[in-house]
């Protein structure tokens, strides 16, 4: 508990107007300093009675008075007062600690949902090493196909708690099997941290668990010995429970994607064997669109789009007549208007699928043109979806430079330059010119196009 500072204390009307009710009704007069010598209340005189006044055991002042008789109860008051405004303060302060904690665990619930699990990783020991002493924290998953440990973030001025991939012995083993948190002061007194905490003195570890399944384990832990406390621990294990949580949804939610993408590859691909002249079209369309998206700096939830909108681009040929779709000559004026509706065919299979709503402007107007002649809605300029006109470039480079059974595909140099002709009326000017810095980087080459 801090010592009590008088001088504040006695600046207080309540505290003077208390002191004069005290003195009046005991009739007695008394003088109060400070430590240092300064007269907080009263006037000083000679052969005065002097008692301390103390507060957790140490003087804090001193007061006088000439009736020696009646100075010890004035004194033993003073610290009553002194004794109960510290506890006020303590209080107050201790009330302020748990809503600042308080806030701080809502701000990180609101946020850690929002991630995936190496943010969240981040983010938790972000937190760890702000709130609790550490030099290190780190938070090790159970790879769930091999059972291993893997060490996913680590954080802090060390790193040499978490070994990159173990399995489970040690504390850690130990903290898993129980599934209960450990604080260990003295890791060189307790031979289960000889594996796990190299030369770290002390360690808090807890075991990162969600609907009773083991998930893994978050170590935090000093270089030099340190006496974690039960409030350590306690606010220790509530942000890795909370982290815990978010963590087990993120990963259902990567393996669902996973499984998503998995269907749209492989429906993708089953479009393409419908058409045997564009072999690899699909993947190589996505291959060049997330080369211009990275050129571009688009956002990650863009990039997502992008990605979806490419694999799926030509969905609508569900929809086209085998005789149009594998024909071998020219197609004829009607024939052209069948393939056209690909867009709107690929629009009307994907309305049905929820997950799927933001990437149909990417398909539906991948053809448009940024001059307004394009189809099938004659948008222009900034109209057209940024996706869609990253796919417009990505999509036409693939088609002029691939063979087809009615011509011989461009010579990749002959292409480019078809492109850049085309910047401002076709294409996206700023589109093409990521896409030519794609070509700088060798993201997209010749190479791309063959096999």
């Amino acid at each position: 508990m801090a010592i009590c500072n008088l001088k504040k204390l006695f600046l207080r009307k309540d505290i003077i107007k208390l002191i004069d009710s005290l003195t009046k009704n005991m009739g007695v007069s008394i003088c109060i300093e400070d430590n240092a010598g300064a007269t907080l209340y009263g006037s000083g005189g000679n052969n005065r009675v002097c008692l301390p006044i103390t507060a957790s055991g140490q003087t804090v002042g001193l007061v006088y008075a000439h009736d020696g008789s009646k100075i010890a109860a004035s004194a033993s008051l003073l610290n009553y007062i002194v004794e109960t405004e510290m506890q006020k303060k303590a209080l107050a302060a201790e009330a302020l600690d748990k809503y600042g904690e308080l806030t701080m665990l809502y701000d990180f619930v609101e946020k850690v949902n929002a991630f995936n699990v190496k943010e969240i990783a981040d983010f938790l020991i972000r937190h760890v090493l702000e709130q609790i002493k550490a030099d290190n924290v780190s938070v090790m998953l159970l790879d769930e196909v091999t059972g291993l440990l893997k060490l996913v973030a680590e954080g802090g001025s060390v790193r040499n708690i978490a070994r990159a991939q173990m399995s489970a012995i040690g504390i850690v083993g130990s903290v898993i099997k129980s599934g209960k948190a450990e604080i260990i002061n003295d890791c060189h007194a307790d031979q289960r941290c000889e594996m796990d905490t190299g030369s770290v003195s002390s360690i808090i570890c807890s075991p990162v668990k969600a609907r009773e399944k083991a998930l893994g384990v978050v170590i935090a832990g000093t270089v030099e010995p340190y006496n974690y406390s039960a409030d350590d621990l306690h606010f220790f294990c509530t942000l890795v429970s909370q982290a815990a949580f978010a963590m087990d949804n993120a990963r259902l939610y990567e393996s669902l994607k996973k499984a998503f993408i998995k269907t749209v590859n492989t429906l993708a691909e089953t479009i393409e064997k419908r058409d045997p002249y564009t072999g690899g079209h699909t993947k190589r369309v996505m291959t060049y669109s997330i080369a211009i998206a990275e050129i571009l700096g688009i956002s990650a939830g863009d990039r997502e789009r992008l990605v979806l909108a490419s694999v799926l681009h030509d969905i609508g040929k569900i929809g086209i007549s085998d005789h149009v779709l594998r024909k071998t000559t020219k197609l004829t004026d009607e024939e052209f208007e069948e393939i056209k509706t690909h867009t709107t065919c690929g629009q009307e299979i994907l309305a049905y699928i929820e997950e799927l709503q933001g990437i149909i402007p990417g398909i539906r107007s991948h053809h448009e043109r940024f001059d307004g002649r394009g189809y099938p809605d004659k948008l222009k300029g900034l109209e057209i979806d940024l996706i869609a006109r990253i796919i417009a470039v990505a999509d036409t480079f693939d088609a002029m430079t691939s063979d087809r059974p009615y011509r011989k595909g461009l010579p990749f140099d002959t292409a480019l330059e078809e492109m850049r002709r085309c910047a401002g009326t076709q294409f996206d000017a700023m589109v093409v010119e990521a896409f030519f810095g794609a070509v700088e980087n060798h993201r997209i080459n010749p190479e791309n196009n063959e096999g």
